[in-house]
């Protein structure tokens, strides 16, 4: 009987540890973690996916005229560990500033004959880097750079879209109409 209760032991002890829970830490407190943009890329890297029924149904609301939805707030962004190009874009843009606002980091709008996309700029040693992870082809994600302007990055755009995109503008900022959707 007592070499039964030793065998068991082990067996519930694996039980109790799979039945504890573990405390994640939130937004906050792991950016406050982060020292550079190299954190950040990681972390999208890891958890953020792209969120295809997201994306539908943005473009729905777009072509029916029905008010867009809301860009997701970094926080939302994190919990969630999904979204679309301007959640990532957003998310990448107010963690990398809170991080250090030396990157300057700023959104990037870019205008394509089909639906457009957002990404994330930053500086680093006077050059001019863009986060992308909210990019539905593999080959536009990652940190790309670095650059000396935005015509230098729309170049690399050019080459690495899908054949059938045809890029028309890349420029900072979000479109003006847009603004509003920022909660």
């Amino acid at each position: 009987m007592r070499r039964l209760k030793l065998e068991l032991l082990p067996l519930f002890l694996l039980i109790l540890l799979g039945c504890a829970t573990f405390s994640q830490k939130n937004y906050d407190e792991t950016v406050s973690e982060w020292k550079s943009y190299e954190d950040v890329e990681k972390w999208m890297k890891r958890y953020f996916s792209y969120d295809m029924r997201r994306f539908n149904e943005s473009i729905y609301e777009w072509k029916s005229f029905k008010k867009p939805m809301s860009v997701r707030k970094p926080k939302e962004t994190f919990e969630l560990r999904s979204g679309v190009c301007f959640d990532a874009a957003r998310f990448v843009k107010e963690t990398l500033n809170r991080i250090d606002p030396s990157y300057e980091a700023e959104i990037v709008f870019i205008v394509r004959d089909i639906h457009h996309h957002f990404a994330c700029s930053f500086r680093k040693d006077g050059k001019l880097y863009i986060m992308d992870y909210g990019a539905t082809y593999q080959s536009l994600r990652g940190v790309h750079g670095p650059y000396n302007s935005l015509i230098e990055y729309r170049k690399f755009l050019e080459m690495n879209s899908p054949v059938g995109v045809k890029i028309l503008n890349v420029k900072f900022g979000w479109p003006k109409d847009f603004e509003k959707y920022l909660e």
